[in-house]
Parts: structure tokens; C-alpha cells; sequence
């Protein structure tokens, strides 16, 4: 699990986000980047995360999906 941590303003609403170095090269291996970079970036991050897990996850029959999709 990730040490991401979320810093709250008094009222106690997230107003920012710290992330473990580590995790942010893997984001953005380049310093310099620009914000369509970053969000494409994370996007692709996302997508990559989501894809992984979904290789551990069963597949479903056709009636399994149907029935869970009407949930």
C-alpha cells in the first residue's frame, strides 16, 4: 500500500496531496513537464494500475455481467 498522505485546511477539507518520491518519478520520469503532461501522465498511471488488477480478477459469464450491471 501507498504512504499517500492528505493535507487538510482547518475547516478539514483536502486541499492537497503528498505522494512518495517514488511514485511521482514513476508518474513523471522528467522534471519538466506541462500540466496536458501531468494529467496525461496520471491518466496513463491509472490506466496502467487498473489493467493490472483486472488481470487478477475472474471473469465473468455473460449472465454474471448482466445481472451485476443491473445493479
Amino acid at each position: 500500500m501507498l504512504n499517500i498522505e492528505y493535507i487538510t485546511n482547518k475547516d478539514g477539507d483536502v486541499s492537497a496531496v503528498v505522494i512518495p518520491i517514488e511514485l511521482w518519478r514513476q508518474i513523471l520520469p522528467n522534471e519538466k513537464v506541462s500540466v496536458e503532461q501531468l494529467a496525461e501522465a496520471v491518466e496513463d498511471y491509472c490506466m496502467n494500475k487498473a489493467m493490472d488488477e483486472a488481470v487478477n480478477t475472474p471473469l465473468l459469464d455473460r449472465a454474471e455481467a448482466l445481472a451485476y450491471l443491473e445493479e
